[in-house]
């Protein structure tokens, strides 16, 4: 069976010319929904939101109150706060329901294993291993399910679900786990079997367990000290009932994927100063997968970069480094896998060294530049903007509908 997502320009323009905004509207929180699939293309700099909205705006004039442009802009919104908050973003905005203490920093056993017996939650974790994909329903109900009812910090079980995504962008994610958790927002985000029965297909379907009950009851336990809560391994502490593992009808549970740190294969290797010497180069990396820019010398050398420095913290499955893989080898020459100070030791000798700015890869390709120009290295430094879909806003929103008010497109 081919991949659900090809790492390819073509696959991301498919998937562009297939969008239906009206229909997208309507059943966009429903699991079988007209939802589009083009978040893997936009974390990883295959398409650009400015891109996506002018060719769905061709097609279809879009009012800017159209659902789909308010969800191109909750993306921009998020990269927003990240560029006012930075590191800020992996720590709570402000306090939750329960003091941190309150939480776990372990991921349960039995939901890494997608054996905790409540469908909707196993299903999500078996969709997430098996595709590197997940609906926003079933995001929210994951993120709930782990924060409200097993009692795991919100920040834990983010970086988890941000290794596994092939669209995992450290602002969308921590952002949304924040607004699930509260940390984020004004009230927690709460479901019930009731809510997965009105928006997935049957087999997600709960009954009989631990969310097979009101809103009100939930609100409770996920305010409650002495909530029941669930252990790492996937025990009810107080009698909450869960479902019986052993007694679904998927059966046994899954080995999780390893979240690796570095690359799983050999497709990339240690970078090469006698390759770049008297040369432009152009270094692609994981989050500018897209088409090299035009105007590079005839012998301009393309690397696909790799730094050590930003997966340190946020380790990825084979999966998502197979795709970032491929991607990059269809546009490069060489894949170089280094430190900063080892990837600017090898780019002294080059003639100009230029990058996509991208927030995942800024901290350490600056890094890289600061090396470089604390070396005198020859190279000529340029990080090329992507155009943004909507004016910037100087100062930090506490709101999307603060933002909102105040930017526009920008075409």
């Amino acid at each position: 069976m081919p991949p659900l997502f090809e790492p390819t320009r073509q696959a991301a323009l498919t998937r562009l010319a297939a969008v239906q905004p009206d229909a997208y509207a309507r059943t966009r929180n429903a699991l079988d929904g007209a939802v589009t699939g083009l978040s893997p293309y936009l974390t990883h700099g295959l398409l650009s939101l400015r891109e996506v909205y002018a060719a769905v705006h061709a097609r279809q004039p879009l009012d800017a109150k159209h659902k789909f442009v308010f969800e191109l802009g909750w993306r921009a919104y998020y990269r927003h706060v990240w560029a006012h908050l930075g590191p800020g973003l992996h720590q709570s905005l402000h306090p939750g329901l329960l003091p941190d203490a309150a939480y776990v920093a372990q991921m349960p056993a039995d939901v890494l294993e997608a054996r905790s017996g409540v469908a909707a939650i196993d299903l999500a974790v078996r969709t997430l291993y098996t595709t590197g994909y997940l609906h926003n329903h079933a995001r929210m109900w994951l993120a709930s399910y782990l924060v409200h009812l097993r009692r795991v910090h919100w920040h834990t079980a983010a970086q988890w679900m941000l290794g596994h995504l092939l669209d995992g962008d450290v602002a969308s994610n921590h952002l949304s786990w924040q607004w699930v958790a509260g940390t984020g927002s004004t009230k927690p985000y709460l479901f019930n079997a009731d809510n997965v029965a009105k928006y997935a297909p049957a087999p997600w379907h709960s009954p009989g367990t631990v969310i097979d009950t009101s809103y009100e009851a939930l609100d409770l336990l996920a305010r409650s000290a002495s909530a029941p809560g669930h252990g790492v391994d996937g025990r009810a502490a107080d009698g909450c009932a869960q479902g019986r593992a052993d007694d679904h009808p998927m059966g046994a549970g899954l080995s999780p994927p390893a979240l690796l740190a570095t690359p799983p294969d050999a497709l990339w290797s240690p970078p090469d100063a006698s390759a770049v010497a008297g040369r432009d180069v152009w270094l692609q990396h994981p989050w500018s997968l897209g088409a090299v820019p035009q105007g590079l010398g005839d012998d301009a050398l393309v690397v696909g970069v790799g730094l050590a420095e930003c997966h340190a913290q946020t380790p990825w499955s084979t999966r998502r480094w197979d795709f970032v893989g491929a991607g990059l080898q269809a546009q490069t020459s060489a894949l170089w896998w280094a430190t900063a100070p080892q990837l600017a030791e090898a780019l002294r000798g080059a003639r100009a060294v230029g990058w996509q700015a991208e927030p995942h890869a800024d901290a350490a390709l600056a890094s890289v530049q600061a090396l470089l120009a604390a070396g005198k290295g020859a190279a000529v430094i340029t990080a090329h903007a992507v155009p943004c879909l909507f004016e910037p806003v100087p100062k930090h929103c506490q709101s999307f509908a603060q933002w909102w008010r105040q930017t526009r497109i920008a075409l």
